[in-house]
């Protein structure tokens, strides 16, 4: 059986009834003398067992505080991911080679401060494409696109551009529940030489990366490839050769041919007729519907099937919706795996009609 540690009032009574039990005569009453030194004593003890099942927590990396977490991840060689700045491309325009050195602050529509990232020469046709990274790391730039301006030009270049390649890649400081997975399963599935588990646990290592398939033999004896996300769905090719390398550098010398890549997305389009209830409209179902559904499709690995059943389960199950008739997509979505196609389902367009 359990210990049941004792709250403040247990331990207060605890305290008054070996007092009683002591001196049969004495006041142990709320305006007593004994009263207030049995609280006193009993808030500190209460205290006590709280400070105990706290250390006690901590002994344990799924119950610890993030303090903790970090400890045990480091004494098995984890570290906490940092954060990642979201990376893209700009435009610029200006006078045939002036250079734009790195570091050239650039500022979204939106705020957002960037800086370019390498020295640049404008191109013979005056304009010149350069890379650019956001000035605070993190997941909030990802899909940052549209005009910007450099908020201190050299002489010769235009102050506006534009964004050519949306901002990708950034990540938010890892957090503890993903910390606690990786520790989890470093203890759960010990390194073995390179297996599959080993695979991913060297592309979730490093930053940016959020989640790590592996496909051992897909093309051919001697090779592992792992496709690899990002926070905001695919990674960028700056991920991929970081990924790379850092699986080179690990990898038995005997797995000749270890491949990082990205997955090929496959769009899901999903339309249905509902018939409503009283009361409601179909622009609430159709936001519930969206939310529902990208959550569901999302949470998919490369090469899950898409079920056309579950897909009509979650719109019979909408606040609203009576009955429904699902119209796209007319079968199961199967996404290909093989040795040229590693193909991820997401959700598309969620589009609803009122059933006639």
């Amino acid at each position: 059986m359990a210990l049941q540690t004792p709250d403040y009032d247990a331990i207060r009574s605890a305290i008054l009834r070996d007092i009683r039990s002591l001196l049969p005569d004495a006041d142990i009453g709320p305006d007593s003398d004994h009263y207030v030194r049995a609280a006193g004593v009993g808030a500190a003890v209460e205290g006590i067992y709280q400070h105990q099942a706290w250390l006690y927590r901590q002994i344990w990396p799924d119950t610890s505080d993030s303090e903790a977490l970090e400890r045990h991840a480091a004494i098995r060689g984890l570290a906490r991911k940092p954060s990642v700045a979201a990376t893209g491309e700009i435009r610029v325009t200006g006078w045939t080679g002036t250079t734009v050195p790195a570091g050239t602050a650039v500022r979204h529509a939106n705020g957002t401060l960037l800086s370019t990232t390498t020295d640049t020469p404008i191109g013979a046709d005056g304009s010149a494409t350069l890379r650019v990274a956001a000035a605070v790391a993190g997941a909030a730039a990802n899909g940052l696109d549209g005009a910007v301006t450099l908020t201190s030009p050299p002489l010769g270049v235009d102050a506006a551009a534009t964004i050519t390649m949306p901002l990708a890649g950034g990540a938010d400081t890892e957090s503890d529940a993903d910390l606690l997975q990786r520790l989890l399963s470093l203890i759960r599935q010990p390194p073995a030489g390179g297996n599959k588990y080993d695979y991913q646990r060297w592309a979730l290592d490093v930053p940016g990366v959020v989640a790590a398939y592996v496909y051992p033999l897909r093309r051919g004896l001697g090779t592992v490839d792992v496709a690899i996300v990002s926070a905001d769905g695919l990674p960028t090719a700056e991920l991929i050769a970081t990924v790379q390398a850092h699986i080179d550098d690990l990898r038995p010398v005997t797995a000749w041919d270890s491949l990082v890549l990205a997955p090929t997305l496959v769009t899901v389009d999903v339309s249905a007729q509902v018939k409503l209830a009283d009361g409601y409209t179909l622009a609430d179902v159709q936001a519930d519907a969206a939310a529902q559904l990208a959550t569901a499709v999302n949470a998919l690995a490369p090469g899950d099937i898409v079920y056309r059943s579950r897909l009509e389960a979650i719109i019979s199950g909408l606040a609203g919706v009576v009955d429904r008739t699902l119209t796209a997509p007319a079968a199961n979505v199967t996404p290909l795996v093989d040795a040229t196609h590693i193909e991820w389902a997401r959700i598309g367009t969620v589009t609803l009609e009122v059933m006639p």
